[in-house]
């Protein structure tokens, strides 16, 4: 599972923030890696020049193979808040979807294809 992360110019992108949520990252989906090949996660300050509540926000995209992307965001008043609640809500979309994924293919009523003929000249 490939983790790239972005911030926006309000945020530093040093080697320690992004090593800490790569590492949270892998924790959360981590039981979902098999079928995960990339997550991408977009870390922002919506109003940087101000303290107020619920200004730090976290993006997670999470491609899945053979699926259309997943995505989940979380708005909180720190970045660590707003990194956990994306990865709570993503684990759980992926889980949800996997879940569905599997439940259409155990109950497929697909009839039985015929055995295919030479074509006739």
């Amino acid at each position: 599972m490939q983790i790239q992360i972005n911030t926006d110019h309000n945020i530093g992108g040093h080697q320690a923030l992004i090593a800490e949520v790569a590492g949270k990252v892998e924790s959360a989906l981590s039981r979902f890696s098999d079928h995960i090949t990339r997550v991408e996660v977009h870390l922002s300050d919506q109003n940087s020049h101000k303290n107020s509540q619920g200004d730090k926000r976290c993006m997670m995209e999470a491609r899945l193979e053979g699926l259309q992307p997943i995505a989940a965001t979380h708005e909180a008043e720190t970045l660590d808040q707003a990194i956990g609640g994306a990865s709570d809500k993503l684990a759980r979309l992926i889980e949800n979807t996997l879940g569905r994924q599997r439940d259409q293919k155990d109950h497929r009523t697909d009839p039985s294809l015929p055995e295919s003929k030479p074509p006739e000249k």
